[in-house]
């Protein structure tokens, strides 16, 4: 998706792929500082581990508590930073400083309206998992306006927190920890439930029953149709995965790297055929 992206550009850059274990991130960060990168992603479990370790963070990282996208800049004679993508040639000794963004919170919005067709405004919401992904969809869910939100989490005092958390910043949504009754507008799987092929379905159906659903969204994306997912469908429910989160989480960040509208056409048509094998 990036490289096809960074071609249509016509960018001489490469994406490259690193596992870095959550020990090491700090000096994985420094390192491709040191070998002036432009810029950097980060999946879990880093995205809360990077927010203590970046130079600094911008309003995203700091609104949603997390960092997925790095920009590296360098300090001009002027003073000010700018982006290592457009600086030209950099001195050996330049100030070179790691800036941390995050661009799931947008994405996850952005794929909800364009494949749910669903506006979160008033809405009521059941997400399942407050983890890392989890936490930043629900405060994400939260500051669209929606009218009810319902935290289910196999850890209750993580539920908790974020609950909190959404009462002190976003006191006009209600959040109540545990399943709700009625329908909801959107059932949201924000855990890993669903990665394997055995694995069981991310809620308690003694408590809660896809019919109460309008809609189901999965962020897991490979398998394109999850348990889940499956069992939405049956149920009736409109249904998408997390494939357009991750499309446009990613075309932001390349935007944030090169200053540049990023050709979504062309990254869309890469991801599907990387992931699914097809256009």
């Amino acid at each position: 998706m990036q490289n096809a992206g960074i071609a249509q550009l016509g960018l001489d850059w490469r994406y490259l792929a690193f596992d870095v274990r959550p020990e090491e991130l700090g000096p994985a960060i420094a390192g491709a500082k040191a070998m002036r990168f432009l810029g950097l992603n980060l999946t879990v479990p880093h995205k809360l581990l990077a927010l203590a370790l970046v130079d600094c963070r911008d309003a995203s990282a700091e609104t949603w508590g997390a960092v997925n996208t790095i920009r590296f800049e360098v300090r001009e004679p002027d003073g000010q930073w700018r982006p290592l993508a457009g600086a030209g040639p950099v001195p050996a000794d330049a100030p070179v400083r790691s800036h941390g963004f995050n661009t799931d919170a947008d994405a996850i919005v952005r794929s909800l309206q364009e494949d749910l067709g669903l506006a979160l405004a008033g809405a009521r919401v059941l997400l399942l998992g407050a983890g890392g992904a989890g936490r930043t969809a629900a405060l994400k869910v939260a500051s669209e306006g929606a009218a009810e939100l319902f935290l289910v989490n196999r850890t209750a005092s993580k539920a908790e927190a974020v609950a909190r958390e959404i009462g002190e910043r976003f006191p006009a949504v209600k959040v109540t920890v545990g399943y709700p009754r009625g329908e909801v507008d959107l059932a949201l799987n924000a855990t890993s439930l669903g990665l394997k092929p055995g694995d069981a379905l991310p809620f308690d159906g003694k408590a809660f029953s896809l019919r109460q659903a309008r809609a189901v969204y999965d962020m897991i994306y490979r398998p394109a149709e999850t348990p889940l997912l499956a069992a939405a469908k049956a149920a009736g429910c409109r249904t998408a995965n997390g494939l357009g989160m991750l499309l446009y989480q990613g075309a932001k960040a390349l935007e944030i790297w090169s200053g540049r509208p990023a050709p979504v056409a062309v990254m869309r048509e890469a991801l599907h055929a990387a992931v699914y094998g097809s256009p």
